[in-house]
């Protein structure tokens, strides 16, 4: 189970530890993205400072209608107390939990400051 709590934006937001393969180890705050049919996106400063492999590139269609770009790397992330290995998609924006790693769990959320948000 992971918790986190809804931030003074109205997003779920929790914490998570990701790690590249040399066992450099960073906590990060997410927001959950149910829009976001990927697995995490993490700057590209954290990437490189995590030394994360690169793997392909990748094409999303935004909310907006436009087309992007974006290379994807394979990190692991300690998630429900086992670490799991999951691509990232690079995007300059903070870091994102998308429904591909949330995928066959629960996802609760109290929509309120402060709010709690459990992923069990």
């Amino acid at each position: 189970m992971l918790t986190g709590r809804v931030n003074a934006y109205r997003e779920a937001a929790v914490s998570l530890v990701v790690r590249g393969p040399a066992n450099v180890t960073r906590q990060i705050d997410a927001v959950v993205d149910t829009g976001f049919n990927g697995f995490l996106t993490l700057p590209a400063a954290l990437i490189h400072e995590l030394g994360l492999v690169w793997r392909r590139r990748g094409r999303a269609v935004l909310a907006d209608g436009s087309d992007s770009l974006f290379d994807i790397y394979e990190g692991t992330v300690s998630w429900d107390n086992m670490w799991r290995r999951t691509a990232v998609d690079e995007a300059e924006c903070d870091p994102l939990v998308g429904m591909s790693l949330l995928h066959g769990y629960h996802l609760s959320i109290k929509v309120a400051p402060g709010g709690a948000v459990v992923i069990s």
